[in-house]
């Protein structure tokens, strides 16, 4: 068979994510855009019909994960991974298509039924640690989005997962719902330091923590593509204005410094909330000392956090390689797409991942 260059997709309600790899699993592209996609599936078909544009060869095997299907856009999960893949197969039409489900692995698409969906609903997460377990053995994944992190111990080249499904993640804080540009000031903290004080922090959707990451200077340009609060202009002095109004102030361009502050402290919180999970996945199974394997737009807190941790820290860059321009994502900010195009690319039509469940080679298991 002709070696065929490779795609991987993340599909999630806020952006779409593609990775391409060559017949030799490098990567070649990365892309993210953004999708709103509880507006609608046409969100979707445009993002995807924009992205599709930038692919330079002339045929290519696709590999889709998901979280999407979760909008509410969709009356249920099994509806929104329906739609979804239906309108993937229609803007793909005529491609070799994939899906990834969950603990089956990488399934033809012509085998997917309806009762594979609750596998595939938002198992993206199950994608990118079961291929940094293979890449680095144990550790403790932790990709911080936009959105969400996720946190997952591996050891022994498997993901040692507590939890399958959101609802059970959550139960476990092998997902925790905190990401460093989507996330609501107020969903991180009830108080905040402020001018020696400690102060109430406003229940409104005034502020979210892009605003505390523009004003630290840590929020990447590329990365920051949600529209803010008050759909205003993503700069340091808006992004202070919406801080003030989150404690009932209004913005004066020298106090500035002042918002800078309180924006360090809101970051201190949302890192003290993802390092209590760590730490107790970490406690909970005796591992102290693993690496932290950092994926996610937001990683230089898992950075940081292995620091605190006492643990070396691995960048999941370090488990592909390739060439693409300096100026795109990086493949650590899109890793379950990444793990997709990879394993379709190296691992023939089945792919290969050996996350809990999964036979070694990557056929699926019946159940």
């Amino acid at each position: 068979m002709k070696a065929i260059a490779t795609v991987g997709w993340d599909i999630g309600g806020a952006h779409i994510k593609m990775v391409v790899c060559n017949p030799c699993g490098e990567v070649t592209q990365v892309l993210q855009r953004p999708c709103p996609l509880w507006q609608g599936l046409a969100r979707l078909q445009t993002a995807v019909r924009q992205m599709v544009k930038q692919l330079t060869a002339s045929q290519y095997r696709h590999a889709i994960t998901m979280t999407g299907e979760l909008v509410d856009a969709f009356a249920s999960r099994d509806e929104g991974v329906k739609a979804i893949l239906n309108t993937m197969t229609e803007l793909l039409i005529g491609c070799e298509l994939w899906v990834f489900a969950g603990k089956q692995g990488l399934l033809p698409l012509e085998k997917v039924t309806s009762r594979h969906y609750p596998l595939i609903a938002s198992s993206n997460w199950l994608a990118s640690a079961s291929f940094a377990a293979q890449k680095f053995g144990d550790g403790l994944f932790v990709d911080i989005g936009s959105t969400t992190t996720d946190i997952l111990l591996l050891a022994g080249g498997e993901v040692k997962a507590q939890g399958f499904t959101d609802y059970q993640r959550l139960l476990s804080q092998e997902l925790v719902y905190t990401g460093i540009i989507r996330t609501p000031v107020m969903a991180i903290a009830q108080t905040v330091l402020d001018e020696g004080g400690e102060v109430g922090v406003m229940a409104e959707y005034f502020a979210t923590m892009a605003d505390v990451y523009r004003l630290t200077g840590e929020l990447d340009e590329a990365h920051d593509q949600t529209c803010p609060a008050d759909g205003g202009e993503k700069t340091g002095l808006a992004s202070a204005k919406r801080l003030a109004r989150m404690v009932g102030c209004d913005f004066v361009a020298a106090e500035l410094p002042r918002w800078r502050r309180l924006a360090g402290n809101l970051r201190s919180q949302q890192l003290e909330k993802i390092r209590r999970s760590c730490n107790l996945i970490l406690t909970s199974s005796e591992c102290d000392g693993v690496p932290v394997i950092g994926a996610g737009v937001g990683r230089f807190l898992a950075k940081q956090m292995a620091g605190q941790l006492g643990c070396p820290y691995l960048d999941f860059n370090a488990s592909v390689t390739g060439q693409f321009p300096a100026s795109t994502m990086d493949v650590a900010d899109c890793a379950p797409a990444a793990a997709l195009a990879v394993w379709l690319a190296v691992g023939g039509k089945t792919g290969v991942c050996n996350a809990n469940g999964l036979n070694p080679d990557g056929h699926a298991a019946d159940q």
